[in-house]
């Protein structure tokens, strides 16, 4: 075992007994183990739980398994117990892959028991940072899905508890490491279409309310109070638990979850790390208000313009001065055509592996926690602005909405006091 992995499991250890890492701050033990950063040798590796045993899970199982060599999921976590057998009998590679795995409901619970050097987090939206954050505390490195946050506060909070625990934080935007979509974005973001005046984006929906679903009896092996963590307490019923992406109770909607990855992708193109928009301004009028259209308006003078309902599901369209390009999950195409010279490298996706990377260097990863938050930031604008009917001013230095107190109050959810988030 390396000296690293030694450091860094005598502080979880000490964590434990004393309760909290401020705790062990503050009694002055063990200042140079704090941070210890885990590296793998051949005989040892990383030791990885997962919470949220769901469709998402099966690809972040199917990547860690081919990282099989320096990292292992040793501990799985869902609400919904049968839904781990699942994920364990699709393990096609190694059948028997799951029957190692330690099964918890309480992600607190494991946290507490086992001995992890890493997390995946994969739970619905409005699950994710507290547990994220938590994890952080305990020392833990994290691979959170998008959208990173369920409201801006929150979103920060974990960006704090990120850089207060030393930790590395990989959000699951994965077309970050998508060498052909690294490609055409670097095109953009050195001048390659000269200034773009206009991208276009696919007009992602928001989500609804839950309404009309009668109260059913809530399955065996079912914690339906730790499903709706920090939401209201609903009555069970099965679509709230399958199709969860439907209900504001629970996500943002498709713009939070697709648009993620749409606007990820503008983002990283346009240089635009730390860059907000300005102004956010309803366009188009619709029979519900979450379809309607939104303009999003930059500092550079840069328009996205979401309005149709086609065009790239994981990008978008970028009009410049040399042209048009567009870039969607592992394509991208240009008018003219020879704008850009086909890729021709590798194809291999390797977000997980670039996360492992990171944990065993410390670098920042390909998604870091800063750019997962702003990106969900831009998300949850775009539902206030649709719902409010009106533009918003956005102020991103203090992330606050600028004269409008009615708009700026839906910035926070209200949360229920067993799950608030912990302090930073």
């Amino acid at each position: 075992m390396t000296t690293s992995i030694q450091n860094l499991r005598l502080r979880r250890t000490v964590l434990k007994s004393i309760g909290t890492t401020t705790a062990l701050t503050a009694s002055g033990l063990l200042p140079s183990l704090i941070y210890a950063a885990p590296s793998t040798s051949a005989n040892e590796k990383l030791r990885v739980g997962l919470i949220g045993a769901g469709n998402r899970a099966k690809w972040l199982t199917r990547a860690l398994a081919r990282e099989s060599h320096r990292a292992e999921l040793v501990a799985v976590c869902d609400c919904f117990l049968p839904q781990i057998d699942a994920l364990a009998s699709d393990e096609k590679k190694n059948p028997k892959a799951g029957d190692s795995w330690m099964r918890y409901q309480n992600y607190e619970q494991m946290f507490d028991s086992e001995d992890l050097d890493a997390v995946m987090i994969a739970t619905p939206d409005h699950v994710r940072v507290r547990a994220a954050i938590l994890a952080c505390a305990k020392g833990l490195d994290v691979y959170a899905e998008k959208p990173l946050s369920f409201s801006i506060p929150e979103g920060r909070a974990l960006v704090k508890a990120v850089r207060k625990h030393k930790r590395v934080l990989q959000v699951g935007t994965q077309q970050r490491s998508t060498p052909i979509n690294q490609y055409a974005c670097e095109f953009v973001r050195r001048g390659g279409l000269g200034k773009v005046s206009t991208i276009l984006v696919k007009n992602y929906s928001g989500s609804r309310p839950a309404k009309g679903l009668d109260k059913q009896l809530i399955p065996e092996g079912m914690d339906w109070n730790r499903f709706c963590d920090q939401a209201k307490l609903l009555d069970y019923h099965e679509q709230l638990q399958r199709r969860w992406r439907s209900f504001d109770a629970f996500t943002g909607g498709p713009i939070c979850d697709r648009g993620s990855h749409a606007l990820d992708m503008v983002h990283l193109a346009m240089g635009w790390e730390q860059v907000a928009p300005t102004r956010i301004e309803p366009t188009t009028d619709a029979k519900d208000y979450w379809d309607r259209g939104v303009w999003l308006y930059y500092p550079d003078g840069t328009v996205i313009r979401l309005e149709s309902t086609g065009g790239p599901a994981f990008g978008g369209i970028f009009i410049g001065e040399h042209g048009k390009i567009e870039i969607n999950r592992g394509r991208f195409a240009c008018n003219p055509t020879n704008l850009l010279a086909p890729f021709t490298g590798s194809q291999t996706e390797s977000h997980v592996a670039n996360w492992l990377d990171c944990i065993q260097t410390r670098e920042d990863p390909n998604a870091p926690v800063e750019v997962g938050h702003l990106i969900s930031t831009i998300a949850h604008l775009i539902n206030i602005c649709r719902e409010t009917g009106r533009t918003i001013h956005w102020d991103a230095a203090n992330e606050q909405i600028i004269d409008d107190d009615a708009a700026n109050s839906m910035l926070t959810k209200e949360r229920r006091p067993e799950f608030s988030l912990p302090n930073v």
